[in-house]
């Protein structure tokens, strides 16, 4: 069985790829306009990726404490408005804006039920045409069943008592009451991840993604794990609120030329034929542009939790704008524009002919360096959010929640039911070479009980007890998720993908050969 001495020196190796699997397209670095930042697409097996290890924090730290205090950005970020801005974007604006007033008031008279949700036996069985479309359309999904519920809550009582366990070791926020836990390698967690029912969940949604070149060098049929936190929020106000937001990344979606190609074609004013599941454009784009403590470096098509609690709306779950690709094309307009009055009131006109061009401040409403891309009414009053944020209907223990990386999200500030809301942070995540690189660096963490590089530093849980080891993780699929195993190469694999995972096995092989 492969051990995971070799991945601890992995951690101080630099390891290059051939150039040929990164494709014509795709250099090992591109050039942004922040200094000291560079992240390549290549085997970086130890994450030398010109950044500096993670500070100790909490979730808290990728989040701007107020939308309407966010500090001006510098003079750079007018130039880049310049850059980008033609023409075109202003029919494209309008157009964005006569949709909106459709599908928002579809969302509010529709409610809950415009959020997809399939039974775990539609996955095994095959999702239907009008399931994908919906699914798609929205960015969202809940499978219902998959995992049995007292499973789950048993994985509730293991975590509880781990906490309990190095009560004097364990870190989150709010420091005082914890809420998000910055635990990661919990043996519940590590057993949920490793479910068989979520790998088979993440393996159908990865196929609802698809490359438009079909030697971009990912493997969409090759699930990895992103170890991440947990939640146990008992019932009450939240002190720490999740506002309305998308992850994985804020400004670097403009300010990065990789980031912004995924979005090419609404930024040519094309926005009506976005692919929101194009893999090949997100491969090698920069997420994480100021190494910020918990903002996602890695290519994540879905976000997702795993429900350890029965809860439902009102009791601190899950809220979601389900409209995906349209608000994707104002959120990216939205920096080139801004009212030509505000009332007394604060509030501002929604008309299209209200609204002028913005060639001359550096404002990205919602946007603050370092941070996820936060939203309000104030910020992007289009979106409605107050009526277009839809709590997730009830969910059980063991059901499964995902969304797209580019869908606003939100977790609802009141939890005005009798139980904890309770879920383990279990995302989609493919295989590519970055992704492998860092999936490598998180098993020498697994063994050593250090936090995930994506997420605050510090000795995390290096001291705890009771803490799950690799050697643990029996089962063949299991040890290849985590990164403790070679890979088997997909029979529907493409060029890329297949390219991709010869490559990835042969840095196995050299590390165990060491």
């Amino acid at each position: 069985m492969l051990l995971l001495r070799p991945a601890r020196i992995l951690r101080q190796t630099t390891l290059r790829v051939p150039l040929g699997i990164l494709g014509p397209s795709r250099p090992l670095s591109t050039a942004t306009s922040t200094p000291g930042q560079v992240k390549t697409d290549g085997f970086d097996g130890s994450l030398a990726l010109g950044r500096a290890p993670k500070k100790a924090g909490t979730i808290e730290d990728v989040f701007s404490a107020s939308l309407d205090d966010v500090p001006p950005l510098p003079a750079r970020f007018l130039d880049l408005k310049k850059e980008l801005f033609r023409g075109d974007l202003v029919r494209a604006w309008t157009e964005v804006l006569e949709e909106l007033k459709v599908v928002t008031d579809e969302v509010a008279s529709r409610g809950q039920e415009m959020i997809p949700r399939v039974e775990y036996s539609d996955i095994q069985h095959g999702l239907t045409e009008r399931q994908i479309a919906e699914i798609k359309r929205t960015g969202s999904v809940i499978v219902k069943g998959g995992v049995p519920k007292e499973d789950a809550l048993a994985w509730k009582q293991s975590v509880r008592d781990y906490a309990a366990a190095n009560a004097e070791h364990v870190k989150g926020s709010p420091a005082d009451k914890i809420v998000f836990y910055e635990l990661y390698y919990s043996k519940p967690q590590i057993s949920a991840r490793s479910h068989p029912a979520l790998i088979n969940t993440q393996r159908t949604l990865l196929s609802l993604w698809h490359t438009s070149d079909p030697t971009t060098p990912v493997s969409l049929s090759t699930p990895i794990s992103y170890f991440d936190r947990l939640r146990i929020r008992p019932p009450g106000p939240s002190v720490f609120t999740l506002g309305p937001h998308i992850d994985s990344g804020g400004l670097e979606r403009w300010e990065d030329p990789g980031f912004r190609g995924c979005f090419k074609e609404i930024l040519n004013g094309d926005w009506r034929n976005h692919d929101a599941f194009d893999a090949s454009r997100r491969i090698g784009i920069k997420q994480d542009l100021y190494n910020t403590s918990g903002q996602c470096s890695v290519f994540r098509p879905w976000q997702g939790w795993t429900s350890l609690s029965a809860t439902g709306p009102r009791e601190g779950t899950l809220r979601l704008l389900p409209f995906l690709s349209l608000s994707t094309a104002y959120i990216m307009l939205r920096p080139f524009f801004r009212p030509k009055l505000f009332s007394r009131s604060g509030q501002v006109s929604l008309a299209a002919e209200d609204w002028e061009v913005d060639l001359d401040s550096t404002a990205f409403p919602g946007s603050e360096m370092g941070k996820a891309q936060g939203l309000s009414d104030t910020t992007h009053p289009h979106l409605r959010l107050n009526t277009s944020m839809m709590s997730i209907p009830r969910v059980e223990p063991g059901d499964q929640v995902y969304w797209h990386c580019d869908l606003v999200h939100a977790v609802e500030a009141e939890h005005t039911g009798a139980a904890d809301s309770s879920v383990f942070y279990i995302p989609t995540i493919p295989l590519t070479a970055y992704n492998f690189s860092y999936l490598r660096d998180q098993a020498a963490r697994f063994q050593d009980g250090t936090p995930p590089h994506d997420f605050p530093g510090g000795e995390g849980e290096a001291a705890f007890v009771g803490r799950a080891t690799p050697e643990e993780v029996k089962s063949i699929e299991a040890r290849r998720l985590m990164g403790l195993e070679p890979f088997d190469i997909p029979s529907n694999a493409t060029a890329g993908g297949t390219r991709l995972i010869k490559e990835a096995n042969s840095q196995f092989k050299q590390q165990n050969n060491k």
